[in-house]
């Protein structure tokens, strides 16, 4: 039996209830870093992927192993609105679950942190993952975990 996923509109979410939405990830040497871009596009909403400009750092990792970090934020209200929209449809009802029963550990000082699974990414899918993520930053504009648990309920981020 296939998952059900939820069709909630954002149109329901105020415009200003998120400040920004920052999107970052790892390419480490044994990845192919324009599959790791692919992956990251997959999770944007297409009509927006031109306006969505990541940065690119090269870094080194505790070993001196070559590493590029991939970030950007997103502030436009109407790629931001098309992102979230897009992230509550595809996410499914178990992982959406797991937020609203493990909000505590997703949310800091106004902001929800959410790790999505790139090997997931790549092939289309929306699923939380701890294992080399895309990390994605929801900022938003009130701080108090009861206003953005109301926002990510409007958004259908949470049930």
């Amino acid at each position: 039996m296939g998952e059900m996923k939820c069709c909630v509109s954002v149109e329901r979410l105020s415009p200003t209830a998120i400040a920004f939405v920052d999107i970052r990830s790892f390419a480490h040497a044994t990845e192919d870093l324009d599959r790791v871009v692919k992956a990251i596009q997959r999770i944007l909403p297409g009509r927006y992927i031109d306006d969505v400009v990541f940065r690119s750092r090269s870094l080194r990792g505790h070993h001196g192993n070559p590493i590029q970090l991939l970030e950007t934020r997103i502030k436009k209200k109407e790629v931001i609105t098309s992102f979230v929209e897009g992230l509550a449809s595809n996410l499914s009802a178990l992982d959406k679950e797991t937020l609203r029963r493990e909000i505590d550990s997703y949310v800091d000082k106004g902001s929800l942190y959410l790790r999505l699974d790139k090997q997931a990414a790549h092939q289309g899918e929306h699923r939380l993952s701890a294992v080399d993520p895309i990390w994605i930053r929801i900022r938003f504009r009130k701080g108090k975990l009861e206003d953005l648990v109301k926002a990510c309920q409007e958004a259908g981020l949470l049930p």
